[in-house]
């Protein structure tokens, strides 16, 4: 008996996306959207296909969005996606096999390929760049802390996939540097959460040393101008969290 497959996207003001990631995840037997109420053509759109089910919910951070989107599904296997990541064929197959093996894991990383500006990037710290996308609902929650950078709990075996999720991250400068700030922030959050004090040196050390990380040391000056602005976004939000965490301190 095959195996059924749930696909969760969680989406604010994804209209430029949402057609395209939920064509990728057609092979799946629902698809469930958990929309933070977008002021645009998103949940229209998403709405068109017969196996999308939309529910919105007001956003308070990644992981309460995702588990809410877990909660909604109706089998056992999970496949998370962002709205910004697509599936390639081969990537559907080994999916499909995954699931319907008697041996399979309970949940699974899967590699990425960023683009950036539409440029595929090689380096800056995305050649190791891996996320828990397929998993056993039985057997798996994102962890209730955390605020951005989300981690699933698995009580179970882990594996990863050979294929990897194509990642068309931002466009353009612009909207990277402002998710980057957005998930500073909520990093600030989750730190004054878990009672981590404010520390000057320690701001000044971690914002430093996450740039030189991502141009040096994983080759992000190998990626050319792209390279050079991933590190330097990767930092900034490293500097907001911080930011974050002092203005918590002062109030």
């Amino acid at each position: 008996m095959n195996q059924k497959l749930s696909a969760l996207v969680i989406t604010y003001n994804e209209e430029k996306n949402i057609l395209d990631v939920i064509k990728c995840l057609d092979f799946a037997d629902e698809i469930i959207i958990v929309d933070s109420f977008s002021d645009d053509q998103t949940v229209t759109l998403a709405k068109k296909n017969p196996k999308v089910r939309v529910y919105q919910h007001k956003f308070e951070d990644f992981t309460k969005q995702r588990n809410l989107a877990i909660s909604y599904a109706t089998n056992d296997w999970i496949l998370f996606l962002d709205a910004d990541e697509r599936l390639t064929v081969p990537l559907q197959k080994e999916i499909q096999n995954t699931i319907n093996d008697s041996t399979a894991h309970d949940a699974y990383y899967v590699y990425r390929t960023f683009f950036f500006c539409n440029k595929k990037i090689r380096f800056s710290g995305t050649q190791n760049d891996k996320n828990f996308r397929l998993f056993r609902k039985s057997k798996a929650k994102y962890r209730e802390l955390k605020k951005v950078h989300e981690t699933l709990d698995v009580n179970g075996t882990i594996g990863i996939l050979k294929h990897k999720i194509l990642h068309y991250s931002f466009s353009d400068y612009q909207s990277y540097k402002n998710k980057m700030i957005h998930y500073g922030i909520l990093k600030g959050q989750e730190l004054q959460l878990s009672h981590k004090k404010y520390n000057l040196v320690t701001h000044i050390a971690k914002t430093s040393f996450k740039f030189l990380k991502a141009y040096i040391i994983k080759l992000g000056i190998l990626d050319g101008k792209e390279g050079w602005e991933i590190s330097y976004l990767q930092s900034l939000s490293v500097h907001h969290t911080y930011l974050s965490l002092k203005r918590k301190k002062q109030i």
